[in-house]
């Protein structure tokens, strides 16, 4: 009978690392989404797919040109869903089928192809030999091979087809994906019988040189046993005769150690366990080595080493007013510690969390503290942290196991009441290999922490006299729980003259100091350092400040041993030479006072900022325009505030039915920045309320804080930063919310003698203030 071709229209998967024969049947599982939706259209129809092999496993997107041409029509027995939206599917092949052309692509792939069924005429004397070569030359490769079944020989022999005969033994072989492809792509029984018989000797040569290596392995194993036997009977005999051994010796000293220490019952119970096991292994086994490392690190924790904390306040607050100007409150509650250590004479360790923007010293003052404690200092950076066992440690089973960072810390710092700092707290991250942040909950929790519980040490080290100390840019990433462990010490940004301070005190003479100078050689003026502070650097901390004085030495030091000069004066006039045209440029009042325009303070990451926000009323039909990338909750608080217009319109005499005759556009400038917050709600309601009316705003006046529909004034957050940015703009008098008022003991002296601050609870308050009355604009 000749052999029937036919044309099918079918979805397609491509298979990676999978090949489907004639008569077999498999399972696998299908995550891709083209692959899932092919999978859902075959069902619909009559369960047939094409199943063809992938050339590249690696590849995701596969086009026509990334898998064979000529593969299985298949029939989809069984589906099962799996969690992550994919899904185990079984099949079994029925024939094969070529590629004729490409339909589409897209939800997924479908293609026409040729279907090429096995011929059925009648086995001629060759063909039947081939079979009988190939199935005698299979039971040798079963008989090598340990991977298959001898009960397949059995259901193999009683195949009579040779093309079925051929695609079964296929299936049953671990070939390469070229080899499994080449049987495929033979639709001649004859020649598939040629094929297979080439691949099956290859495979049984290979088999045999495997054989004859794992012989010579077991040889070798048979080796060591017998050494390892002989090995003990020289250890009795060096026993009987008196002499050394080594390994009889480390476990004497490990013992030794261990009573010293003086341990619990149960930690003294395991470790003598250990000791016991590697006295009666080998010296050069693996897992000798692993049992020798765990008992080291145990033996190697400052158990009961710790030092001496210097009680002595005195000396205590003149560290830490030597290493660092300003941190009022850190220094303070250190020193509370140490009171309450004197009065008691023992304490917890306190678990401080230091939260402030980059560079105002949280980093450097946790070890300022250590060194007035007199206790050891650890640092541990959390930025980037996602794996638990970086904190717990890797258990005993892995290969290189070790503690986690805590324990290493502990161990580096050799007293168990180090100072640990864990830097950057706010940036753990955390994936499939665990959370560190809910690692750290124990390490950080004084109840729990007396015995906290390494993977790799599996017995409880005491934590509790450890003086954990956190630091963080921001509380919003850090998980509640945690937060709720710690006692979070706000560190603000510096003034301009904490800065001056903080730049005449240490970072001059530091940086001369690095680059070779002294005071003899150059001095930085007063003017030249707030010149620098103002409009070559904008942070909240000193760390650019202290680069840009590492500029000027750099710059000096070359012009000293250039031309020769001994002494150089840095001077604001002569301060661009030094580091070029000024970068940034604080905003200043307006000339005179202006309609629609009115001076609001926000807060940023780098401290203070003055923004104008400036409103312009046109013919229009209600629109509201808002502009200045402005966010959610900053366009949230432009709509509250132009509704409380809308429902006082008539006290501050505006058109009642001005939301409908015109637009109303807000714009904030410098637009290239994100800006967003709730802060600035009365300063928008302030502006529109002066462009509404035609009345202008008092230049000297700035404000901040949140509006509601009834126009009470709700309080804000970064009152002392931004009564500076108020200072450097020249304002007199700055609005703030009444209940911010308890913040104003934060503001400097130097800052409240210049500006008059104003706590108000309306709208009505802040209009007052704000709107320059008629009558005296001419006093003005």
């Amino acid at each position: 009978m000749e052999n029937r071709n036919k044309f099918e229209t079918l979805p397609l998967i491509p298979l990676r690392g999978l090949s489907v024969f004639p008569f077999m049947v498999l399972h696998f599982d299908v995550g891709r989404e083209k692959s899932v939706k092919a999978l859902e259209e075959a069902m619909l129809r009559d369960q047939h797919i094409f199943l063809t092999t992938q050339r590249d496993i690696d590849v995701d997107l596969p086009t026509i040109d990334d898998f064979y041409q000529i593969g299985t029509v298949s029939k989809i027995k069984q589906m099962l869903k799996l969690p992550g939206d994919s899904i185990r599917v079984l099949v079994e092949g029925l024939y094969r089928a070529e590629i004729s052309s490409l339909k589409t692509t897209e939800p997924f792939f479908e293609v026409d192809v040729v279907i090429h069924h096995d011929s059925e005429h009648q086995k001629d004397v060759e063909t039947e030999a081939m079979m009988r070569t190939v199935l005698r030359t299979f039971e040798k490769y079963v008989s090598v091979s340990s991977k298959i079944s001898p009960e397949v020989i059995l259901s193999v022999s009683s195949i009579d087809e040779p093309g079925r005969f051929a695609d079964v033994i296929s299936s049953q072989l671990v070939l390469k994906t070229e080899e499994k492809q080449q049987i495929i792509e033979a639709y001649v029984p004859k020649k598939r019988l040629e094929i297979i018989h080439e691949i099956l000797i290859k495979e049984i040569e290979i088999l045999e040189v495997e054989k004859q290596i794992n012989d010579k392995v077991r040889t070798h194993i048979n080796k060591m046993q017998k050494e390892y036997y002989l090995r003990e009977q020289l250890k009795m005999i060096k026993k009987e005769l008196g002499e050394e051994n080594d390994l009889d010796d480390e476990i004497d000293d490990m013992n030794m150690q261990l009573k010293k220490l003086k341990l619990s019952k149960k930690i003294d119970e395991k470790l003598k366990k250990e000791i016991d096991r590697l006295g009666k292994m080998s010296s050069s086994s693996a897992e000798g080595n692993v049992i020798r490392n765990y008992v080291n690190w145990i033996l190697d924790l400052p158990w009961n080493k710790q030092t001496k904390d210097t009680l002595d306040l005195k000396k205590a607050r003149k560290i830490l007013d030597e290493d660092h100007y300003g941190l009022k409150l850190v220094k303070e509650r250190v020193l509370e510690y140490l009171a309450v250590r004197q009065l008691t004479k023992s304490m917890k360790g306190p678990i401080l969390c230091l939260v402030g923007p980059p560079g105002v010293g949280k980093t450097s003052v946790a070890k300022s503290i250590a060194r007035s404690l007199n206790r050891k200092f650890v640092r541990m950076s959390l930025g980037g942290v996602r794996d638990e066992a970086e904190i717990r440690g890797h258990r005993r089973t892995y290969i290189g196991a070790i503690p986690g960072r805590i324990i290493n810390g502990v161990k580096e710092a050799g007293t168990k009441n180090p100072l640990f700092l864990l830097d950057e707290i706010d940036k753990l991250n955390g994936d499939f290999r665990g959370d560190p942040a809910s690692a750290l909950l124990e390490v950080l929790d004084p109840e729990q922490n007396k015995e906290f519980i390494d993977n790799y040490l599996e017995v409880p080290f005491d934590l509790s006299k450890v003086m954990f100390i956190t630091t963080a840019n921001s509380l919003s990433t850090i998980p509640r729980p945690l937060l709720d462990r710690m006692e979070v010490i706000e560190v603000s940004g510096y003034t301009e003259d904490e800065k001056i301070n903080i730049a005449e005190r240490y970072l001059i003479s530091k940086q001369l100091k690095e680059h070779g100078l002294s005071s003899d050689n150059i001095s930085i003026s007063e003017d030249a350092l707030r010149s620098v502070i103002n409009h070559y650097t904008r942070e909240s901390g000193v760390r650019e400040l202290e680069r840009k004085i590492a500029t000027i030495s750099r710059k000096a030091a070359a012009k000293i041993v250039e031309e020769k000069i001994n002494t150089l004066r840095v001077t604001k006039r002569n301060l661009d030479k030094y580091l070029g045209v000024e970068r940034y440029k604080y905003d200043e009042i307006y000339a005179e006072d202006q309609i629609g325009v009115v001076t609001g303070l926000a807060w940023t990451s780098v401290g203070g900022v003055t923004l104008s926000v400036e409103v312009t009323p046109m013919k229009g039909t209600g629109k509201l325009v808002l502009t200045g990338q402005l966010g959610d909750v900053m366009k949230e608080s432009a709509r509250a505030g132009l509704s409380y217009i809308r429902s006082v319109a008539d006290r501050y005499e505006i058109e009642e039915d001005f939301h409908e005759k015109y637009d109303i556009h807000i714009h904030i400038p410098e637009g290239a920045i994100p800006k967003d917050g709730p802060s600035a709600g009365v300063t928008m309601a302030t502006a529109v309320v002066s462009a509404l009316t035609k009345r202008p705003i008092n230049r000297y006046v700035a404000m901040t804080g949140e509006v509601t529909l009834r126009g009470r004034v709700l309080p804000i957050g970064g009152l002392k930063e931004k009564s500076l940015a108020a200072k450097r703009a020249g304002i007199k008098k700055v609005l703030i919310p009444f209940d911010n008022i308890k913040d104003l003991e934060d503001i400097p002296n130097s800052v409240k003698k210049i500006i008059e601050f104003i706590p108000v609870k309306t709208m009505d308050e802040v209009l007052e203030h704000a709107l320059v009355n008629e009558e005296k604009k001419d006093e003005n």
